[in-house]
C-alpha cells in the first residue's frame, strides 16, 4: 500500500494504548514497517521495565518509540497522553477481571475518558478500538452460517456472566454513540482467537480442562483463529487507511482449523493429554442445567456456563474476512502452518519450564 492511501504523514503522532502487550507490540512493529516515526506507547508500569520488555524487537529499537506513563482512569492523564495524537490505537483493556464492576471500570470508563480527551484536543483523525468477536450473538443464526460484520450484537451481555465480553460490548456501544453524536472518527476491529508466542493457553472455544481431563467442546466447529502478527497487521491498517471511518472489521485468517483438528495437532506437536469429546447436544444441555442450578441456588454457583455463551463459543459457525481484504487491502502474511509451528514451539518451551 502506497503512503498516499494513508490518512496521516510518517511523522504524525500515533498513540498506542496497551502497546507493550501481546498484540500491541506487534502493532507498533507494523507501524514502523509502514514508515511511521512518531509513536507513543502508553503504560501504567515503569518506563524502564517496559523498555526492557518492548525493545527486544529490532524494529522498535530503530524507531523513535516513546514510552509514556499514565492511567486512563485519570482524565488529566488522558488529556496529556492524547495531545497531538492524530491516530490512537486503543488496545488497553481490563483482562482477567472477575467482577463486572472492575471490567467496566478498566475497559469502558477508561475508553470514555480517552475519547473525551480526544474530542477536547480536536486533532484526532482516527480512533481504533480493538474489540472482540465475542460481542456478537449467534442465538438466532442458522447453524453453520457465516458470522460477519452485519450480524447482531448481544443485547443482554450481562446474562453471559462473562465480565470481559460484557465490557467489550459496552465499550463498542460508547464508541458508536460518540461517533453519531460528535461525528467522532473511529473504526472497530473485532479479532477472534488471537494465538501465537505469548498466548499459549488452549482457548475455551476448543474446550476446558477440569479434574485432570480436558473436555473437548468444539468438535467439528471452525475456530476463528488469527495469528498475532496477522491480527496486528489488520489493526494497524484500520488506523491509517483512508475512507473507513465508522467501519467494523472482523479479523480471522484465511485457513481456519476445526477444533478437532487443532486438538490433534496440539497433542502431536506439544504433549498428549486425556480428553473427552462432549457432543453439542450434551454440552448445550449441561449449560442449561448449570443455568437452572444457578437460579435455584440464588446465585451461589456463578452461571459460568450458560446457553448464551454456548451460542457464541460452541454453536457451529463459519467466519469471513472478505471485508478486511476488500476495504483495508489486508493479506495474511504469516501462513497458518507457520503460525502454528511457532505457536506449538512456544507451547513446548512453556511445558519444559513448567
Amino acid at each position: 500500500m502506497e503512503p498516499k492511501d494513508f490518512i496521516i504523514k510518517p511523522d504524525s503522532r500515533i498513540l498506542v494504548t496497551g502497546g507493550c502487550g501481546f498484540i500491541g507490540k506487534r502493532v507498533i512493529d507494523c507501524l514502523v514497517d509502514y514508515g511511521f516515526t512518531n509513536i507513543a506507547c502508553l503504560t501504567r508500569k515503569s518506563e524502564r521495565a517496559i523498555k526492557n520488555k518492548m525493545f527486544r524487537s529490532d524494529k522498535i529499537k530503530k524507531a523513535q518509540v516513546e514510552v509514556v506513563h499514565g492511567n486512563l482512569l485519570s482524565r488529566e492523564d488522558c488529556l496529556r497522553v492524547s495531545k497531538d495524537a492524530q491516530v490512537i490505537y486503543h488496545l488497553a483493556a481490563g483482562r482477567g477481571e472477575k467482577s463486572f464492576a472492575d471490567a467496566y471500570l478498566n475497559s469502558v470508563v477508561t475508553t470514555r475518558n480517552l475519547i473525551d480527551a480526544c474530542i477536547q484536543q480536536s486533532c484526532i483523525k482516527r480512533f481504533v478500538n480493538v474489540s472482540s468477536l465475542s460481542v456478537y450473538t449467534n442465538q438466532n443464526k442458522q447453524l453453520g452460517k457465516v458470522l460477519d460484520e452485519n450480524c447482531p450484537i448481544e443485547r443482554n451481555p450481562a446474562l453471559r456472566h462473562d465480565p470481559y465480553s460484557y465490557a467489550k460490548t459496552k465499550q463498542d456501544e460508547i464508541l458508536i454513540e460518540y461517533g453519531k453524536k460528535y461525528s467522532f472518527p473511529y473504526t472497530l476491529v473485532r479479532p477472534g482467537l488471537v494465538y501465537g508466542p505469548g498466548n499459549e493457553k488452549i482457548h475455551g472455544r476448543v474446550g476446558i480442562g477440569t479434574f485432570g481431563v480436558f473436555l473437548h467442546l468444539g468438535g467439528s466447529n471452525i475456530i476463528p483463529m488469527s495469528y498475532v502478527d496477522n491480527c496486528a497487521e489488520a489493526i494497524a491498517l484500520a488506523g491509517i487507511t483512508a475512507g473507513v471511518n465508522g467501519e467494523v472489521f472482523n479479523v480471522v485468517d484465511d485457513e481456519l482449523l476445526s477444533s478437532r483438528r487443532f486438538i490433534v495437532l496440539y497433542k502431536k506437536n506439544v504433549k498428549k493429554f486425556p480428553s473427552i469429546y462432549l457432543p453439542k447436544f450434551l454440552s448445550f444441555f449441561l449449560c442449561l442445567m448449570w443455568e437452572k442450578f444457578y437460579e435455584w441456588s440464588e446465585g451461589q454457583l456463578p452461571a459460568t456456563f450458560n446457553r448464551k455463551s454456548w451460542y457464541v463459543y460452541w454453536k457451529p459457525t463459519t467466519y469471513s474476512n472478505d471485508k478486511l481484504k476488500m476495504r483495508l487491502g489486508w493479506k495474511q502474511k504469516v501462513s497458518t502452518s507457520e503460525g502454528l509451528r511457532q505457536y506449538f514451539m512456544a507451547c513446548r518451551e512453556m511445558e519444559d519450564h513448567a
